[in-house]
């Protein structure tokens, strides 16, 4: 890390990039390869603090299927751009150019064998080699626009014709998150669209968490379905309602009052199976029969609030259908959501309709750039969010 500057100077660097995240420190290393002096600015007292919880601490940090496909935003188009130029493969190459050991844990995850803080080390040197100077413990005070980018804070006064905002969102504020991207957007006229918190477990409340509460720490496979997404993955309940890969994933889609519809037998035709046990098994009950399927505990609880057991001989072809069609579509009442104290990522912010998709630019405001999770361009559980970090921080890091 660089010296503090002194007090009353105005140092100048050719960009500024606020925020020492994964996006901030592609686009100041990238920027910093061109020749471009570099000045990142990080409030907390270290960079890449998400970087260094991700993946249970081995960081996901790319997904080989990343597309287009597998991103929210108002503007579903706008990230393909940024997502072609630096792909996957781009940083991959990296991580193996800095000799860290990987593998590919499921749907093109792809982790460290290690620790995260491998990725950061390597984004850091990365930087280090580039030339970029890093601040930390660096909070801002005040930006203005002149004929340059003034920006001050409590170490010092930074100027540069190019200003980047890679701030975050508002997830996980432990971690040192806030709005201060979408503030500075809004201070310079640009739109940001309403946020919310996503990839983050749903609550439940009244009669449905009173029913099921005390199946925390039991898990299942489930296919969850909401507003025509739909993801196959583990479900867990929580004290407070459900949680796992399942309902981080379908969180994304889903608002308070709208359809959420589990399958509980993902990889089974019901009716078929239901049907068979019948015949094989006659004199056993349903709910033992849903017990040598699903999680026990939770096999009981179906049949007692949603169910009626009988031994299998006494149910008609109909019955059966009608018991298949709530296994195949369990309605699930969440009721809210954790909020932003545990999601993994902010859906909204900084519309993209004023931005530049090959830059990331401003177009109201000329050498103003936003990255990363301040964007409205919000991607799946699975290193989809990394990726488009690299990627919009690429697409600047190359423009600047």
């Amino acid at each position: 890390m660089a010296a503090e500057p002194a007090r009353g100077a105005r140092e100048a660097f050719d960009a500024i990039v606020v925020g020492g995240g994964a996006a901030g420190l592609m686009c100041a290393l990238t920027a910093g390869r061109r020749g471009r002096r570099v000045l990142v600015v990080e409030h907390a007292n270290r960079v890449g603090k998400k970087i260094l919880m991700s993946g249970g601490g081995r960081c996901n940090f790319t997904n080989t299927g990343a597309s287009a496909a597998n991103y929210l935003s108002a503007n579903p188009h706008f990230c393909k751009s940024a997502l072609a130029r630096y792909t996957p493969a781009d940083f991959l190459a990296m991580v193996e150019r800095h000799g860290i050991a990987w593998h590919e844990k499921e749907l093109g995850q792809l982790f460290c064998d290690e620790s995260s803080k491998q990725i950061v080390r390597m984004l850091l040197d990365e930087c280090a080699d580039a030339g970029v100077r890093i601040l930390t413990q660096c909070k801002i005070e005040r930006v203005r626009r002149g004929e340059a980018f003034h920006v001050d804070t409590v170490v010092g006064a930074f100027a540069a014709p190019a200003l980047v905002v890679a701030s975050g969102g508002l997830s996980i504020p432990s971690m040192g998150a806030s709005g201060f991207g979408y503030a500075l957007a809004r201070q310079f006229g640009l739109s940001v669209l309403p946020t919310r918190a996503a990839l983050v477990p749903l609550t439940l409340s009244g009669r449905p968490q009173e029913r099921l509460a005390d199946l925390a720490g039991v898990a299942l496979p489930v296919r969850a379905r909401c507003n025509g997404a739909q993801f196959r993955n583990a479900m867990l309940f929580t004290h407070r309602g459900v949680s796992g890969p399942a309902i981080l994933q379908i969180s994304s889609y889903w608002n308070p009052g709208d359809d959420l519809r589990l399958d509980l037998l993902p990889d089974e035709d019901a009716y078929a199976w239901l049907r068979a046990q019948r015949d094989e098994r006659p004199a056993a009950e349903l709910r033992s029969v849903l017990g040598e399927r699903l999680p026990r505990r939770f096999a009981q609880r179906l049949c007692e609030h949603w169910l009626a057991s009988r031994p299998m001989r006494q149910y008609r072809d109909a019955e059966l259908r009608e018991i298949a069609a709530l296994l195949a579509a369990w309605p699930l009442a969440a009721s809210g959501t954790e909020g932003y104290r545990t999601a993994e990522v902010t859906l909204g912010g900084v519309d993209t309709d004023e931005l530049s998709s090959s830059t990331m630019q401003s177009r109201r405001v000329p050498g103003l750039y936003f990255i990363g999770e301040v964007v409205d361009v919000t991607g799946w559980l699975g290193g989809y969010n990394f990726q488009w970090a690299w990627a919009s921080g690429h697409a600047c890091g190359s423009a600047l």
